[in-house]
């Protein structure tokens, strides 16, 4: 499976990237799935809607199914979070995974900078990260840099990276 990740620190800009990732790559008749990774609880479900009943219940996992989609809810309950490579397996085969977040991972990663957003640069400490989309020009940097908003040349740099 051809991955390849979207990495940087809060409000750096990688939902935004990784949405423009999205459209370019499939606008180019490619496959992809996404990966999210959230550092807080979430929920895909409503209070009150039958699933959300059978989940609070106990269920360990609930399927829901459409003739539009369908998506398995699996509650942790108070296990351990799963690892990356055990969520990927669970993934139908594709062109690319984009995966955003797990910035600490060792998948390769372009990361996403604003200067406003106020933290250091990943890139400098860390190999994994193979490119950086700024806001600014960065001098000196130990990869290639990207305009952020250039989301043709950020997906033709993905795309040779992982052999697409």
């Amino acid at each position: 499976m051809r991955l390849f990740g979207v990495a940087g620190w809060k409000n750096a800009g990688k939902t935004g990237l990784m949405e423009r990732l999205v459209t370019e790559i499939t606008g180019r008749g490619l496959s992809v799935s996404t990966v999210k990774h959230a550092h807080h609880a979430f929920d895909v479900d409503h209070p009150g809607r039958d699933s959300h009943r059978h989940r609070q219940a106990g269920a360990t996992e609930v399927l829901v199914a459409s003739g539009h989609r369908w998506a398995l809810m699996h509650e942790l309950r108070n296990r351990a979070e799963p690892p990356l490579e055990m969520l990927l397996a669970k993934l139908s085969p594709v062109d690319l995974v984009l995966v955003e977040g797990y910035k600490r991972e060792r998948h390769p990663k372009i990361e996403a900078w604003r200067q406003a957003a106020g933290h250091a640069l990943i890139a400098p400490e860390d190999p994994t990260i193979r490119a950086v989309a700024s806001d600014v020009v960065l001098p000196d940097l130990p990869v290639p840099r990207f305009d952020l908003d250039d989301t043709g040349a950020i997906a033709d740099f993905i795309l040779s990276e992982v052999g697409l």
